[in-house]
């Protein structure tokens, strides 16, 4: 029987149990529990390298399969991740002896979060980055941030930190927190600072249509306290029917001004050998030179709103401007993977179509010597729809090849709403881009070491694994 009541984080925690645990978030989550002194084990259908090897380091007894016996330690509280829905032989038993549970982002807020401020990062794209720029600038500044972010930061080697200063960095995922929340996980997350990139349609298995996702920003910004600040990227006139709902003091970003004042903004974007360069503008109409290794005036906007989020934080400018021109990058975001006779392969998490549009774009003056071949792998459950069928088309126009792979997942979405990726490339042909649609990730590896030249760029696009594209190219060409 379900008893909403169980779901609570009681006093004096001293045992806690993760269901789902080799997730990336509720991975990070357990490590930050066991370094904040906290007894953790946690279960997985799937417990394997290199997440089992790398919880088992951090201290994490691993239970392999979901049972009712995991939970014969008595744990004090049951984490329990929203890859797990009800029916779960371990979920039902927490409910059954009536255990205190609670989700991810409850246990986040309550045990890292407690007592610091917070800077929460939201929105469709950019999350990652924008997030993982401010944790870097903190720590660069001597902060000391704690932060859980959704991807790889390069000098930490890590996407989680527990740190002693006073503030936690909050990558705001909208997707939904469990099966007894499908709210957004960033509801329960209340900002000190909050940055919101933009808001398009995507998660189309939780989400009806973009008004449902613009509903939940509303609600959150809504709550947000007058005390705070809001950085919201003024771009694409997304935010209009949200940002009303906010009663704290709004600071708007973006390239040009249209519709909103702009309180940060940027020009003359360049390259500089293998550095990008451009003029940031302030609120106070003060400009500064800014250099970053990231790529594209999508990472443009990402760096002022990491910029605007380090000064509330207290953070000098001179010290934000250091710390931009140090930063490492993040893992699966134009990373290059390796070079091999001339022929750069670079691994990216782009799978919208309008990531897929600027992360191309971005790449494509950098790598000028050659052709750009832009790999695309559908894989989410968006993306497998054809919801994107017509975006998808106009997103590969500055690519010179597209390749696009058959979804390995398209059993999952029902036959009437998949995406027909043959008349995607068909529809991409029509456009000027040489495009080939191929059946399985070998037959995209033999044409291009078929096809491939020095100085070309293959940047490979999406959200998995990609059977490991990457590693066996490099390999091969």
């Amino acid at each position: 029987m379900f008893n909403p009541a169980g779901n609570h984080i009681p006093p004096n925690v001293r045992k806690i149990h993760l269901i789902a645990a080799c997730g990336t978030g509720m991975g990070a989550l357990a490590c930050m529990l066991g370094e904040m002194g906290f007894h953790v084990t946690g279960s997985d259908h799937n417990v394997y390298p290199p997440m089992s090897h790398f919880l088992m380091e951090k201290g994490v007894t691993l239970f392999d399969g979901y049972r009712a016996a995991n939970l014969d330690n008595s744990p004090d509280l049951i984490v329990i991740g929203n890859a797990v829905s009800r029916g779960n032989v371990e979920a039902e038993e927490v409910l059954k002896r009536g255990m205190a549970y609670c989700s991810m982002p409850q246990a986040l807020n309550h045990f890292a979060g407690h007592g610091k401020k917070k800077i929460v990062v939201t929105g469709t794209h950019g999350k990652t980055t924008t997030a993982s720029l401010i944790a870097h600038i903190l720590h660069f500044a001597g902060l000391d941030p704690t932060f859980m972010i959704g991807g790889i930061i390069k000098g930490f080697q890590s996407n989680y930190r527990i740190g002693k200063g006073s503030w936690i960095i909050i990558e705001g995922d909208e997707y939904d927190t469990a099966f007894f929340d499908k709210g957004p996980k960033f509801m329960h997350y209340p900002p000190d600072v909050a940055v919101i990139t933009g808001v398009e349609f995507d998660h189309a298995d939780i989400f009806r249509d973009l008004p449902h996702i613009k509903d939940f920003f509303r609600k959150f910004v809504n709550k947000i306290s007058r005390e705070s600040l809001i950085l919201a990227c003024a771009q694409g006139n997304t935010l209009s029917d949200i940002l009303p709902a906010a009663k704290c003091h709004i600071e708007y970003y973006g390239i040009n001004e249209e519709e909103y004042p702009l309180a940060w903004s940027f020009s003359g974007l360049a390259r500089e050998s293998a550095k990008t360069r451009f003029t940031l503008i302030n609120p106070a109409k003060e400009s500064c030179t800014v250099k970053t290794s990231m790529m594209g005036s999508h990472n443009a906007l990402n760096t002022i709103a990491a910029f605007g989020a380090a000064k509330r934080a207290g953070v000098a400018d001179e010290v934000i401007l250091d710390a931009l021109n140090h930063f490492k990058g993040i893992r699966r975001r134009q990373e290059i993977r390796g070079i091999k006779n001339g022929i750069t392969v670079m691994d990216d998490f782009a799978h919208h179509p309008s990531a897929v549009r600027e992360t191309i774009a971005a790449v494509k003056p950098f790598f000028t010597g050659g052709r750009l071949i832009a790999v695309f792998e559908p894989r989410t459950n968006s993306s497998m729809r054809d919801i994107f069928q017509a975006d998808y088309a106009a997103s590969f126009d500055d690519a010179d090849i597209a390749c696009v792979r058959e979804p390995s997942m398209l059993e999952k979405i029902p036959e009437n709403e998949r995406l027909s990726t043959k008349q995607m490339v068909m529809d991409i042909a029509k456009r000027g881009v040489d495009a080939f649609y191929f059946e399985d990730t070998c037959q995209i590896i033999d044409f291009i070491v078929k096809s491939a030249r020095p100085q070309d760029v293959v940047l490979i696009m999406s959200n998995g694994g990609f059977d490991n594209i990457h590693e066996q190219l490099l390999e091969q060409l």
